[in-house]
């Protein structure tokens, strides 16, 4: 073999090995959470543990959209079942919406699973965990995955220089978030939760956010229902199978086998490729009015883009399902 041929292959075999190593870093993650008004958010963190637990991501850390005294604490129990305690947890400012749920779910998820009884008054800022976090990170290496309220986002763009960076809250998203992937908004058009219970934290947020913006809109996971195999078939002491099997009973006027999966979405295409499973059109701006509906331009393009359905609703609620049901070692 003549010289520039071994030279060739040795190349080209370099540069597999880089291309493999660096496919197989796992996702860095903050999850941005309301974890309460409904309680999609359970499996949603269930499976960004399960993702964590293979290796497919890392998660930074858990903080609270939503002021309602036992969102962090119930954050803090899904966190220590699946052994993470470490893991940050962040509390918003005073201006977040203070949402609990009829049933009260978290209250009872709390003094059920905690060793100690907590309040959000327990926890740092949300502000403050993500610019500690933010800045230890590697440039462009973060992926922030909100199922929640915009209020903390807003509070970050708007923060200055403290003693985890020079930065400030604008200058520091730039710097180290790869991109944000919301579950938000409806698309072509709509009115959603998440965004308009603190409509002007979201008009600033979309409007001044300079990294690349995903979204998982609310008929995304309005179609997909899951629940029913972890309420069933899930441990008898894990926190997901009781969430879900008291919420299921309790959260409609009538018991129900299954819920809605917004929040589940999110999470799974945060950290794998999501046109394994939509299509994502992009290209354009999510345009946030002052009430907090929104709509979609696609003549602007601001780095914005967002799911379209691409298989039967059935085939992604049992991915999803399967993933709700792992267990920690």
């Amino acid at each position: 073999m003549k010289l520039n041929q071994k030279l060739f292959f040795a190349l080209a075999f370099l540069i597999f090995m880089s291309a493999s190593s660096w496919a197989a870093q796992p996702v860095k993650v903050i999850f941005d959470s309301d974890m309460g008004p409904d309680f999609d958010d359970v499996g949603a963190i269930t499976i960004l543990h399960a993702l964590a637990a293979k290796g497919e991501c890392e998660i930074l850390a858990t903080v609270a959209s939503d002021g309602y005294p036992y969102i962090a604490p119930t954050l803090e129990v899904f966190n220590r079942y699946f052994k993470k305690p470490s893991i940050p947890i962040g509390v918003p400012g005073p201006d977040a919406p203070k949402f609990s749920c009829p049933n009260h779910w978290n209250d009872s998820l709390a003094v059920k699973y905690l060793p100690k009884l907590k309040t959000n008054a327990d926890y740092p800022p949300a502000t403050e965990v993500y610019r500690k976090v933010l800045a230890a990170q590697p440039d462009e290496s973060v992926v922030i995955v909100t199922v929640g309220f915009t209020s903390n986002l807003a509070d970050l763009l708007k923060s200055g220089p403290d003693k985890f960076s020079s930065l400030s809250g604008k200058d520091l998203v730039t710097k180290k978030v790869k991109k944000w992937v919301a579950m938000a908004g409806g698309f072509p058009e709509g009115n959603e939760f998440n965004v308009n219970q603190h409509a002007k934290a979201s008009e600033y947020v979309f409007q001044n956010w300079p990294t690349p913006i995903l979204f998982s809109g609310f008929e995304i996971g309005e179609k997909i229902m899951t629940g029913s195999k972890v309420a069933t078939k899930g441990s008898k002491g894990s926190p997901v199978h009781w969430a879900y099997k008291y919420c299921l009973d309790t959260y409609d006027k009538k018991p129900t086998q299954t819920r809605n999966s917004w929040d589940h979405t999110a999470v799974l295409c945060a950290v794998r490729n999501p046109e394994n499973y939509f299509y994502v059109i992009g290209n354009g701006t999510f345009v946030c009015n002052p009430d907090g509906s929104n709509t979609w331009n696609p003549d602007k393009n601001s780095n914005h883009s967002f799911l379209v359905h691409k298989y039967p609703y059935q085939k992604i609620a049992d991915i999803l399902d399967d993933l709700m049901l792992f267990e920690p070692k």
